[in-house]
C-alpha cells in the first residue's frame, strides 16, 4: 500500500516538508519584529484598509482579515482538493487503510479538547476556544519531520499525513458549526446557486481550469457576505472539482499541482508571519498559567499524545486496525508529538473564537508554547528511535 502511494506522496510531502521550514522561519520573524522597535509598523501594516468592490457590492476590510479570510480560504480550497483525492484514490479510500488514522485523529481532536474545557469550564469568556488545540499543522510538522531525512519511514510520514488530512475535515466541521455568524439567507443563496453551477460545470466534467477558479472567487465573496466563514467556500468549491483516476493531468490533479507550492511557500508563511507576532515585553511566567494559554498549551502537548497514541494502541489491541511493519510504536509517539504542532491551524480558529487583543495575544502564547515543546520533543525523540541508517529507500 505505501509502496503504491509514494510516487503520488512525494511531491506533496518534499513542498509541504521545505514550505513547513519557510513558516518556521516566518513565524520567527514575525516574533522578532513584534518585540523591536519595528512594531509599530507591523501593527499598522495589518491595520491596513484594503476596499474592493463593484457598484454597491463592497467588501471593505483590514490587511489582516484579508489574509485570514481570503488567502486562507485558498490554502481551504487546497485542502479540499487533496481531502477529495485522499477520499477517491488515497489514504482514506478504503477502511483497511484509514482505520488506523481514522480512529488516531478522532482521539487526537478528542482529548485535546476535553482537556481545555476542564482547565476552562469555569470561565465563559474562554470556553469558545475549545476547538483551537485539536488542530495540527501538518505543514510545520512536516518541516521538522524533513529534519530526519531518509531515516524516517514512508509509512510514518504517510500517518501523519492521514491524520492531518481527517484532522483537516473535523476542523472545517467545527469552524461551519460552531464559528460562523449571523447568516444572511440572500447572499447565502447566492453562494447556493453559484455552487450549483459549479456542480453541473464539474459533471459536465470541463478540463480547463478557468471556469472553476472565476465561480470560486465570486462564490467566496457571497459567502464572505453570508456570515458562514469565508474559508469554507473554498472547500466547497474544491469538491466539485472532477477528480480524474485514469489521468494525471485532469482539473483536480492540475489545480492541486500548481496550487501547492504557492501556498506552501507564499500563503501559509504569509499567514504565520501576520499572525504569530505576539510582544514579550513585560510577560510574566505567570500568564502562561492562566486557563485559556494553559488549556491550549497543554491541550496540544498532553491531548495530542494521549489522544493518537492511546487511540491508535486501542485500535490496534482491539483489532479494529493494524500497525504498519515498518513503523514501531516509539515512532508513532514520536508522530503524536510532532502531530501536537497546532501552529497555522489553532491560531487560525482562535482567530475566529475570540476577538478580544488581549484574548487573541493569551492564544498565541498557549499556541507558541505548546508546537515548540511538541516540536521540539518530537524531533528529539525520533531522532533517538529511528535507525541509524536510511529507512525510506522509496523516497529517493
Amino acid at each position: 500500500m505505501v509502496k503504491a502511494i509514494a510516487p503520488m506522496m512525494r511531491d506533496f510531502l518534499q513542498k509541504e516538508s521545505a514550505g513547513g521550514i519557510v513558516l518556521i522561519f516566518a513565524a520567527l520573524l514575525a516574533l522578532a519584529v513584534a518585540n523591536s522597535p519595528l512594531v509599530g509598523a507591523y501593527q499598522d501594516l495589518l491595520d491596513t484598509g484594503v476596499v474592493v468592490g463593484i457598484g454597491s457590492f463592497v467588501i471593505d476590510k483590514p490587511l489582516l482579515l484579508w489574509i485570514n479570510d481570503g488567502l486562507m480560504a485558498v490554502f481551504f480550497f487546497l485542502v479540499g482538493l487533496e481531502v477529495k483525492r485522499e477520499i477517491f484514490e488515497g489514504q482514506l479510500s478504503s477502511w483497511d487503510k484509514a482505520s488506523l488514522p481514522v480512529v488516531a485523529a478522532i482521539g487526537g481532536m478528542a482529548i485535546p479538547a476535553l482537556i481545555f474545557l476542564s482547565l476552562n469550564a469555569g470561565s465563559p469568556d474562554t470556553v469558545d476556544g475549545w476547538a483551537i488545540p485539536a488542530a495540527t499543522d501538518i505543514a510545520f510538522a512536516l518541516g521538522i519531520l524533513s529534519l530526519l531525512g531518509d531515516r524516517v519511514p514512508v509509512a510514518l510520514k504517510a500517518l501523519l499525513l492521514a491524520i492531518a488530512v481527517i484532522d483537516d475535515i473535523g476542523a472545517i466541521a467545527i469552524i461551519a458549526l460552531f464559528y460562523s455568524g449571523e447568516l444572511d439567507t440572500g447572499m447565502l443563496g447566492a453562494a447556493a446557486i453559484v455552487f450549483v453551477v459549479m456542480l453541473a460545470v464539474g459533471r459536465a466534467r470541463v478540463q480547463s481550469t478557468i471556469p472553476y477558479v472565476l465561480l470560486a472567487i465570486l462564490m467566496w465573496a457571497f459567502v464572505l457576505k453570508s456570515g458562514v466563514h469565508a474559508t469554507l467556500a473554498g472547500v466547497a468549491a474544491a469538491m466539485t472539482v472532477p477528480l480524474d483516476p485514469d489521468s494525471d493531468h485532469g482539473p483536480l490533479e492540475t489545480m492541486e499541482h500548481a496550487l501547492h507550492p504557492w501556498v506552501a511557500f507564499l500563503v501559509i508563511p504569509i499567514f504565520g508571519f501576520a499572525n504569530a507576532g505576539v510582544t514579550l515585553f513585560g510577560l510574566s511566567p505567570a500568564a502562561l498559567l492562566e486557563p485559556l494559554p494553559l488549556g491550549i498549551a497543554l491541550g496540544l502537548l498532553v491531548g495530542k499524545q494521549l489522544g493518537i497514541f492511546g487511540f491508535a494502541w486501542a485500535a490496534v489491541k482491539l483489532r479494529i486496525a493494524s500497525l504498519p511493519e515498518e513503523v514501531s510504536w516509539r515512532q508513532v509517539h514520536g508522530m503524536s508529538l510532532l502531530a501536537a504542532i497546532g501552529f497555522t491551524m489553532s491560531l487560525f480558529i482562535g482567530n475566529l473564537a475570540f476577538a478580544a487583543p488581549e484574548q487573541i495575544d493569551a492564544v498565541k502564547i498557549g499556541v507558541l508554547t505548546g508546537s515548540t515543546i511538541a516540536a521540539l520533543a518530537g524531533y528529539f525523540l525520533l531522532n533517538r528511535v529511528l535507525p541509524r541508517e536510511a529507512a525510506d529507500e522509496s523516497m529517493s
